[in-house]
C-alpha cells in the first residue's frame, strides 16, 4: 500500500509539474496574423527575385548575351537558380495557404511543423546552393567584364558585389532566422 502511495505522489507531481502551454490572448488572430505575415514576406521575397531575373533577362538581351557561350550560360545560371528560389518559394506559398487554422489545435500544430521541417530545409539545403550557383555563374561572367570594361570599372563591379554578396547574405541570414522564429512561435503554441 505505502509503494501505491509513492506512485500516487509521483504522479500527481509529475501533473503539477508539466508545462501549462496557454493560450495567446488574442488566441486565433494571433495565429493568423503570423501566418499572413509569412505569406507577406513570402510574397515580397518573390516580387524582388522576379525583378532580379527580369533584369537579367534584360540586360542577356541587351548584350546579346546569346552569341557567347561562357556570357549566356553564366546568365542562365543565375537566372535559373533564382527561378529555382522561386519555385520554391511559390511551393512554399501553397503549402501555407493549405494551412487550416479551423482545425484542432493538435493537427495545426502538426501542419506547422511540418511547414517548419519544410522551410528549415529550404533555407539550410537550397538557398546556400542557389547562392553558390548564382554566385559561380556571376563568377564565369568576370573575365567578360575584365575584357570589356575599363580597369577601374573592372575593380568596382569586383569589390563591390563581393560587398553585396556579404550585405545579401547577411540579410538573407536575419530574414530566415525572423521567419524560423515566427514559425517556432507558432509550432509552441
Amino acid at each position: 500500500m505505502h509503494k501505491k502511495m509513492n506512485s500516487f505522489e509521483e504522479l500527481q507531481s509529475q501533473w503539477n509539474n508539466q508545462k501549462i502551454t496557454k493560450a495567446p490572448n488574442q488566441g486565433h488572430d494571433v495565429i493568423i496574423a503570423k501566418v499572413n505575415a509569412i505569406k507577406n514576406k513570402q510574397k515580397y521575397t518573390n516580387i524582388v527575385l522576379s525583378l532580379t531575373v527580369l533584369i537579367l533577362v534584360v540586360f542577356f538581351v541587351y548584350i546579346s548575351a546569346y552569341n557567347y557561350a561562357i556570357v549566356a550560360f553564366a546568365l542562365l545560371l543565375m537566372m535559373g537558380s533564382l527561378g529555382l528560389r522561386i519555385g520554391l518559394e511559390l511551393h512554399s506559398i501553397k503549402k501555407l495557404r493549405e494551412l487550416n487554422v479551423n482545425v484542432s489545435a493538435t493537427n495545426f500544430k502538426q501542419s506547422i511543423i511540418r511547414y517548419y521541417k519544410n522551410r528549415v530545409r529550404i533555407h539550410v539545403i537550397y538557398t546556400p546552393i542557389i547562392l553558390l550557383l548564382y554566385s559561380f555563374g556571376f563568377i564565369l561572367m568576370l573575365p567578360s567584364f575584365k575584357d570589356s570594361l575599363s580597369a577601374g570599372f573592372y575593380q568596382y563591379i569586383v569589390i563591390s558585389s563581393v560587398i553585396i554578396l556579404l550585405v545579401l547574405s547577411l540579410f538573407i541570414y536575419k530574414q530566415i532566422r525572423k521567419e524560423l522564429n515566427a514559425l517556432q512561435e507558432l509550432k509552441d503554441e
